[in-house]
């Protein structure tokens, strides 16, 4: 590609080809914000995951410019397509959208929600773990457990809990 011995060709090819790619993606993070890299969603998380192929492909473009411009113009659109998104779901409202579930209670004020917990595939060792890790020392301390969006599992514990802590969560 660069016309070097085929050793120092990989090695300058890598260091351009990798640093170019990265780059980019940096110029589209400060123009996307850092809303790009989230896990809001799982949308989200999604571009996130094909964000990280794209630039190992962009960076691996090995034979061609080309592959590399296909890399780098992937990578533009899927930001773009989560900006629109994102404009899209602010105006609609979380409830009306199309790409994400609504979070789940998993546990209200101390008792398991089994069918929830059925629903949603997560057993209830999933939800002791995530207890503990919260330093949970009683069950009737805990106010909710949610399963949300983004597969994340958020415990809520101690005496009380606001009023709003819950909307838009299923179950609740």
């Amino acid at each position: 590609m660069f016309g070097l011995p085929d050793w120092l060709d990989a090695v300058v090819r890598g260091l351009v080809l990798g640093g170019l790619t990265l780059g980019v993606i940096v110029a589209l993070v400060r123009v996307v914000g850092l809303r790009s890299f989230s896990k809001m969603t799982a949308f989200d998380f999604v571009i996130t995951l094909a964000t990280g192929s794209l630039l190992a492909t962009g960076a691996g473009s090995v034979s061609s410019w080309p592959s590399l411009l296909q890399a780098l113009v992937a990578i533009a659109v899927l930001m773009g397509l989560q900006v629109a998104l994102a404009f899209i779901r602010k105006a609609t409202g979380p409830s009306n959208s199309v790409l994400e579930n609504a979070p789940l209670l998993l546990m209200r004020d101390g008792v398991f929600i089994d069918e929830a917990m059925e629903k949603s595939r997560v057993s209830r060792d999933d939800v002791l773990a995530k207890l503990r890790g919260a330093n949970v020392m009683h069950f009737e301390e805990v106010r909710a457990v949610v399963l949300e969006t983004t597969g994340d599992i958020s415990v809520i514990h101690g005496s009380d809990m606001a009023p709003g802590l819950l909307d838009g969560v299923r179950g609740a």
